[in-house]
């Protein structure tokens, strides 16, 4: 019995999902897109000062080989034989920052995370630098300079950790996204790891050149990086090595590709014009440009969408980036102790179902976009003492909704042709008072797929297609059919635009409320 299920299944895929708040590992049959097995582990995030957001390179290594071990057993249990996994992509939280030895391993400091405020002052300089009639930074990038990218904060890694300055002295410093640390790791480490990227991730540094998809010279000058430490540029599907340890060693990693370029890749949006939404500790809007680098004027990020192949085309995105959607649920369980499990939410939620004029901004980062204002922080206002915790959990619910209408609301600007329906994806889509409260806020029917991991399934396909494994075809007639859920809105339209009006008017109340902090210098 269990040899003819074996027989049945076909070539399978693993994926390496490493996110803000936790890692995964995800194996996939490459034939049908079905998800077969998968273990996920939670990841510390340390905040050591205010604004600061940091998170141990080695634990996130060892969560990885943990994910992939776990599953591995499950897959057992499960009478599914692992050597049939021929590949594995790595999918991952894109900008944060590590910086290593190469002959020992081990990270030089904390990675700094995305969400990391640290280098606002060093963001103040350096913009100063920039003449007004030629922001050559956002032309080559496609970026606003801001804290969320990992220029600046290798650039404060360099000023003010003794370790990292002494490591690039001595030639022994690499740099690397998470997917660049987790790939040399896992390709032998110190032993002959491969230090590469690919180019989304490359795309979220604000040192490459989305023209010409190298690392750029001039940008590298100006923020003053040495170009040595950086990864080589691959594509997003092409073996790039072999695992060289744990239950799947020699397996290739042949996929590569920053988080919100996978969840694209994963809901199938490889036409122009197509778009998703996925609600993670952040929320990222993409939506596929084509071949084409299209700028914004709206506040959107132009970025590299995937390139699936080494001699396949690139293709680009306009991304809408939200700081804080799935955090603040972290945020009400573990700081104010309001839920015990972030599924908890919902049910208080449904308590009240609505959040009787309170409204709650989740600027705990600045805003992202369409504002890109790093002043503002966190506020709660609408409060009266009729308001109490359900209430509150409403309007953390409503946030992430009015925050994807602001960027849903630039992107259409941006394209001129208005999305009729939202594809969306990511853990925060389990939660059906959401989903209902999205489709309202935004007025346009709401559509996830059953299965809700995209970023892993994305990650999955582009190492299985890749050159030399061949086992996972993005050809449109081979791509599964995905079966959907649907919200459609069920409030009338003028309620809808009174909510999203008084929601302008709080994110305008949390704006200008920092100066630069004066505690990010100081040599660690």
């Amino acid at each position: 019995m269990a040899a003819a299920k074996k027989a049945v299944l076909g070539p399978l895929v693993g994926a390496v999902d490493q996110g803000t708040s936790s890692t995964r590992f995800l194996v996939f049959n490459s034939k049908t897109a079905e998800l077969l097995s998968h273990h996920q582990v939670e990841i510390k995030q340390e905040f050591p000062r205010e604004g600061w957001v940091e998170q141990d390179p080695m634990e996130i290594l060892q969560s990885v080989y943990e994910c992939i071990e776990k599953t591995c057993e499950k897959l057992g249990q499960l009478n599914i034989d692992i050597s049939n996994i021929k590949a594995i992509g790595v999918s991952n939280q894109r900008e944060t920052t590590v910086v290593w030895d190469k002959l020992t391993g081990e990270p030089l400091y904390n990675a700094v995370v995305w969400l990391d405020l640290r280098t606002q002052s060093t963001v103040e300089t350096l913009s100063k630098r920039i003449p007004g009639n030629n922001n050559f930074v956002k032309s080559k990038t496609g970026l606003p300079l801001s804290t969320y990218f990992s220029a600046v904060k290798l650039r404060w890694l360099l000023d003010n950790v003794t370790k990292v300055q002494k490591a690039v002295k001595e030639d022994r410093a690499l740099f690397g996204t998470i997917d660049s640390w987790l790939i040399w790791s896992l390709t032998g480490g110190a032993n002959g790891g491969v230090h590469c990227t690919d180019v989304t991730n490359a795309s979220r540094t604000m040192l490459f050149n989305i023209h010409s998809l190298e690392w750029d010279k001039d940008l590298c000058e100006f923020f003053d990086i040495p170009m040595k430490i950086l990864p080589n540029v691959r594509s997003s599907s092409e073996i790039y090595g072999l695992m060289k340890a744990g239950a799947l060693e020699g397996v290739p990693i042949s996929g590569c590709l920053g988080d919100q370029s996978a969840a694209l890749v994963g809901q199938m949006c490889f036409q122009d014009g197509q778009a998703k939404n996925t609600y993670g500790t952040g929320c990222f809007l993409l939506c596929n440009t084509g071949r084409k680098c299209v700028f914004s004027d709206h506040g959107l990020l132009t970025t590299v969408a995937y390139k699936l192949g080494r001699d396949k085309p690139v293709y680009y995105a306009l991304e809408g980036s939200v700081a804080i959607a799935g955090a603040v649920i972290r945020w009400l369980r573990d700081n104010l102790g309001i839920i015990k499990t972030s599924e908890e939410i919902e049910k208080l939620a449904k308590e009240v179902g609505t959040s009787y004029g309170c409204y709650f901004v989740p600027a705990f980062s600045g805003l992202y976009a369409p504002y890109w204002e790093p002043s503002a922080r966190g506020i709660i206002c609408g409060l009266t003492q009729f308001t109490n915790k359900c209430h509150v959990a409403f309007a953390a619910l409503e946030a992430v909704c009015f925050q994807t209408r602001e960027i849903l609301d630039a992107m259409n600007r941006d394209c001129g042709i208005p999305l009729s329906h939202l594809q969306v994806d990511g853990g925060m889509t389990n939660n059906k008072i959401l989903m209902q409260l999205q489709a309202d806020i935004l007025y346009i029917p709401v559509v996830k797929p059953s299965m809700p991991e995209t970023t892993a399934l994305g990650a999955a396909m582009a190492a299985g297609a890749a050159e030399g494994v061949g086992v996972w075809s993005l050809e449109p007639e081979d791509l599964s059919a995905v079966t959907m859920e649907r919200f459609e809105p069920q409030i009338n339209a003028e309620e809808s635009e009174i909510r999203y009006s008084t929601w302008k008017k709080a994110v305008m109340k949390s704006m200008g409320w920092v100066t630069t902090q004066s505690s990010e210098s100081g040599t660690l």
